[in-house]
């Protein structure tokens, strides 16, 4: 029986596409990439920036501190970060499982510098008993790391673990860590994506999860 669930950020708590797709344009834009397929600006949204901008750009680790900081130039600064949608359905979820006794955990490659004002910005900071992420100097965006963080720093058992996210990521990351997962198809991975990273289970809206997933 699932006791502690933990959720993904970006894709799946919150669709924040537009904000890490303009701020990921700008510093492209000061290495001479313009007008980039939306699919490889996509790509960034989940991962960390340090792994996206070496695997879609090659850059070396120089270019990518650079990127980096061009980024959270705008991301930060002009207040980007609070451009996002919370995904329908999400509060209701949240709320229900709190009042269930579920545990539940943020686990996600975003910066914790971010993910706090963020959280409380959009008013569900409340519902989770931790966030687990790295920090801003943390180039690793390592879901298995993360999960098996918050399984070690609160005293979790991975069997009664579900990690709820919407890349190959998140799902490569709780297979990594020993625990099942939900692949929600509402964010920015794909359905072929999630199924060969090995998802648990597969929803179409975050008001399946509980009926999927067993949990209610």
């Amino acid at each position: 029986m699932y006791r502690n669930i933990m959720f993904d950020l970006d894709g799946t708590v919150t669709d924040s596409g537009r904000a890490i797709v303009s701020a990921v344009e700008y510093a492209l834009s000061r290495f001479g990439y313009e007008n980039q397929p939306k699919e490889k600006l996509e790509s960034f949204i989940g991962p960390s920036l340090f792994d996206s901008f070496t695997r879609e750009y090659a850059m070396n680790e120089e270019d990518c501190k650079k990127a980096v900081a061009l980024y959270r130039e705008v991301y930060e600064k002009k207040g980007l970060m609070f451009e996002v949608d919370i995904y329908e359905g999400i509060p209701e979820l949240l709320t229900e499982l709190k009042n269930r006794g579920f545990r539940l955990f943020l686990v996600t490659s975003k910066p914790l510098h971010f993910t706090g004002q963020i959280m409380e910005r959009i008013g569900l900071a409340k519902y989770f008993e931790a966030l687990i992420g790295p920090e801003l100097t943390d180039p690793d965006s390592d879901k298995k790391r993360l999960i098996e963080r918050a399984v070690s720093e609160y005293g979790l058992l991975k069997e009664e673990c579900l990690m709820i996210g919407d890349t190959k990521y998140d799902i490569l990351g709780a297979c990594d860590a020993g625990v099942d997962s939900v692949g929600v198809l509402y964010g920015y991975g794909s359905e072929e994506g999630l199924k060969k990273s090995g998802a648990t289970y597969l929803v179409d809206s975050a008001a399946r999860i509980p009926l999927v997933a067993g949990l209610f």
